[in-house]
């Protein structure tokens, strides 16, 4: 069962823990900070700690923890690409294929698995430190918490969009030089396991930018680079489907030709997604880079595309869209 509450003037201040326990007198405390240790609690969308004090007009939303996922919240030894640690937090190069914590169907050996092992106090952590996610199948870079004092300043990094995350991702089309989409997501109506452009959905901004296109076989594509102004589910694969430019790869939000329509369906077997920037302050400025992987060079060299990193570094000096920078 999913719970949802509005924070009002009256509740104002209150740990979240204890908002918690007003709004859910039948669940035992225990039962909800165990929530909060695995995730399931979101205020505005973020992780969250027990101590961050609710504000007015923030939507809280709590997920009951079946006996299963609360079992997941153990430590499995795993190689993680840990580009960078200190005692503050740990930026990684996260591989496709890697779930970034337990879910259904994916209860084990997940990040947040690996994590627990690598560092064991990040137990101590709602998530183990992580304060936003990549999809299983996309790859690239994440940052982690790994103290109190970090979750909050990345946390509210994330929810004032100053935390500079930057993807590279090839598309179905002839993209223009660049473009935003600036459109609410939430979930389907036809299907709740995806995500789609809705009415009534959560506020989601994303720009990009052309940085190549070429024809293969009769049909054009484009390396994009995009850039998140929000933090939504799916976000980039939903907003690049809706204008018109799904994902090459994409199983879910992909081109809606048949297989044998598509001259790509051969040239890489997830969506090529790829989060190749991250920058956020702590206590200084911290910028990470990370070349995308070989199944997304093969890709571009396959189709005729420039290499997707240098062209993306040739970039980094040319502004972005005039009402954004």
């Amino acid at each position: 069962m999913d719970y949802s509450f509005e924070v009002d003037v009256t509740q104002a201040g209150q740990r979240l823990d204890k908002f918690l326990a007003l709004q859910l007198p039948n669940v035992s405390r225990t039962r909800f900070q165990r929530w909060i240790e695995l995730g399931a609690v979101l205020v505005d969308d973020l992780i969250r700690l027990p101590k961050h004090k609710v504000r007015v007009g923030e939507t809280v939303t709590a997920s009951e923890v079946a006996s299963d996922e609360a079992a997941a919240f153990k430590a499995e030894p795993m190689q993680l690409n840990i580009l960078h640690e200190d005692e503050h937090c740990l930026v990684l190069n996260k591989p496709a294929g890697l779930v970034t914590h337990p879910a259904p169907g994916n209860w084990a050996g997940t990040l947040m698995n690996g994590l627990l092992a690598h560092r064991t106090t990040l137990g101590h952590l709602p998530r183990a430190g992580i304060v936003h996610r990549l999809d299983k199948e996309t790859s690239g870079l994440m940052v982690v918490a790994a103290s109190e004092s970090s979750m909050l300043s990345l946390t509210e990094q994330l929810a004032v969009r100053s935390m500079g995350r930057r993807y590279l991702a090839v598309v179905h089309g002839k993209a223009p030089d660049w473009g935003q989409v600036d459109k609410p997501i939430g979930r389907d109506s036809n299907n709740r396991l995806k995500m789609a452009v809705a009415s009534r959905g959560k506020p989601a901004l994303t720009f990009w930018r052309c940085l190549a296109q070429v024809a293969y076989e009769r049909r054009w594509f484009s390396l994009i680079e995009c850039k998140l102004a929000t933090g939504r589910t799916h976000q980039i694969r939903v907003h690049m489907q809706h204008n018109g430019f799904p994902i090459v790869g994409d199983p879910v939000y992909g081109l809606k030709f048949g297989a044998s329509n598509d001259p790509s369906k051969d040239l890489i077997h997830r969506q090529a997604l790829h989060a190749w920037q991250l920058v956020f302050q702590q206590g200084k400025s911290l910028s990470f880079l990370a070349e995308p992987p070989q199944d997304f060079i093969d890709l571009c060299d396959q189709l005729g595309l420039p290499p997707a990193y240098e062209l993306a570094m040739e970039a980094r000096s040319i502004p972005w869209l005039e009402t954004d920078e």
